[in-house]
């Protein structure tokens, strides 16, 4: 069974170290336990904790002496220091210096686990935000996001002006266009960009376990609720919250969340103590919500209130300018990844990327470039390294651009490219296309009369011999 997180345990008294160590593993958690400030440090190249639980009181280097020292190397992790009861004003000091919460000896253990549980959520909260933060950073908010085409480009001259508002903003497109990367973009682009970005799929939860996350609960408040636990406004006070999926939300928790913009306070599931929050709400949806008020499937009211400003991200097939450079970009991803030298794409292979229409977006290009560079083992990607939902089998490979081709062209394609490839013998062109030797003849004679050939061309055809026997083909004229 996974570990439910690593916890530090700092305690001169063995006693002590030995039981809370014993009692965390049966919790599930992963401990290791250090006699005092000094040991505690030495340890933390092999063991990185989630939280560090340790006492105030210790020889050498005390509770508070190790935190400040042990800070730097744990940017990621929560401190809580357990002091006796007769000390509490140096636990008060010790929060003001920066650990998240203290225990009073001898423990409590039901409120031991309660603030782990407490502690190791936001442990976890802090390293999200950390590492959304470093990605932020080093794409620089906007380099991250291919924006070749002018569509595209006209979507982050928005982000940049919205950014730095305050504003609920809904983000609206198909499945797999890059909502959630826009909504990271705004959050990097404003004033709460080093403060907690907190994600919840809306769609992924029911109806009960929906508004625990968005608003926490407290214990006892359903089965399974052994203690409190802060939901995702909660967590990010402060900060920005990305409801992605936001039409999946049923009507009751609708009303919920419409009174959390308007009043920026909420109660927990089970609870009566409210609790305020200064958040900024980004909201997506594939889903088309003026159709959904229209049905009575989503508030008008709540509606408004999210939409405050749109932004629309345009498929994949209305931005295909996007296409080629996004090829391109991911490719150099996965050739990295799978340590693979691969130089780019063979004409052919860009010109199937560029034609197809892309159903599922620019996740679906991803997925496709990801498996071409796996499948790769020359120095650029082919044809045959594109799946065959971008390739289509058989003939249609090379068949003309459709639509715009009539099917009189289609058929003169199709024999001529047939007659090309049996080295001109009319009798084998005939059998794989399964018409008359006859009936290609005739075509061919026929092709010999269009305007469209040259007066060489229509002399070949119109010389080629008995049914049956191989002719000379004319470089088969393109079609549009």
């Amino acid at each position: 069974m996974a570990s439910r997180g690593r916890i530090l345990i700092v305690d001169d008294e063995a006693n002590a170290r030995a039981a809370l160590s014993e009692i965390l593993r049966d919790e599930g958690y992963a401990t290791e336990t250090a006699a005092d400030g000094f040991k505690a440090l030495g340890k933390l190249d092999d063991f990185t904790p989630d939280v560090v639980l340790t006492d105030l009181k210790m020889p050498g280097l005390d509770g508070i002496a190790f935190m400040e020292k042990a800070k730097s190397a744990l940017p990621g992790a929560v401190f809580v220091v357990m002091t006796a009861f007769g000390t509490i004003t140096s636990a008060v000091e010790a929060v003001k210096k920066g650990a998240d919460n203290y225990l009073t000896k001898p423990l409590d253990f039901e409120a031991l686990s309660a603030v782990v549980d407490r502690a190791m959520e936001k442990a976890r909260l802090l390293q999200e935000t950390r590492q959304l933060r470093d990605r932020l950073r080093e794409r620089n908010a906007f380099k991250h996001i291919v924006a070749a085409d002018p569509r595209m480009r006209e979507v982050l001259e928005l982000v940049n002006q919205i950014g730095p508002s305050r504003a609920s903003v809904l983000i609206t497109g198909e499945s797999g266009t890059g909502k959630e990367l826009i909504a990271e973009a705004i959050c990097g682009a404003s004033p709460r960009a080093d403060k907690p970005f907190v994600r919840l799929n809306c769609a992924a939860l029911s109806e009960g376990l929906l508004e625990s996350e968005l608003f926490g609960h407290e214990r006892g408040a359903f089965t399974g609720a052994v203690g409190r636990r802060e939901g995702r406004f909660r967590q990010a006070d402060g900060g920005t919250l990305f409801l992605d999926e936001i039409g999946e939300i049923p009507m009751a928790t609708q009303v919920k969340l419409l009174r959390v913009l308007q009043e920026k306070s909420f109660e927990r599931v089970g609870g009566n103590e409210t609790v305020k929050v200064d958040v900024r709400i980004l909201a997506a949806t594939h889903r088309d919500l003026r159709a959904e008020v229209a049905k009575g499937t989503f508030r008008e009211d709540l509606f408004y209130r999210l939409n405050v400003i749109a932004v629309e991200i345009p498929p994949l097939r209305d931005r295909r300018g996007d296409i080629l450079p996004l090829a391109t970009f991911f490719l150099g991803k996965y050739a990295q990844e799978n340590g693979k030298n691969i130089d780019g794409f063979s004409d052919e292979a860009l010109d199937l990327l560029g034609s197809y229409r892309w159903p599922g977006n620019v996740r679906e290009l991803e997925n496709t470039i990801e498996r071409a560079a796996v499948l790769c083992e020359s120095g650029r990607i082919e044809k045959k390294h594109l799946p065959s939902t971008v390739v289509p089998a058989g003939v249609r490979d090379e068949l003309p651009k459709i639509p715009g081709a009539t099917i009189e062209e289609l058929e003169r394609h199709a024999i001529l490219k047939t007659l090309e490839a049996c080295a001109g013998s009319t009798s084998k062109a005939a059998l794989v296309l399964g018409i008359s030797t006859r009936k290609i003849q005739y075509k061919l004679h026929e092709y010999g009369t269009r305007d469209d050939l040259s007066a060489a061309q229509k002399r070949e055809l119109a010389s080629a011999g008995p049914l049956g026997e191989t002719v000379k083909l004319p470089p088969a004229k393109d079609t549009p």
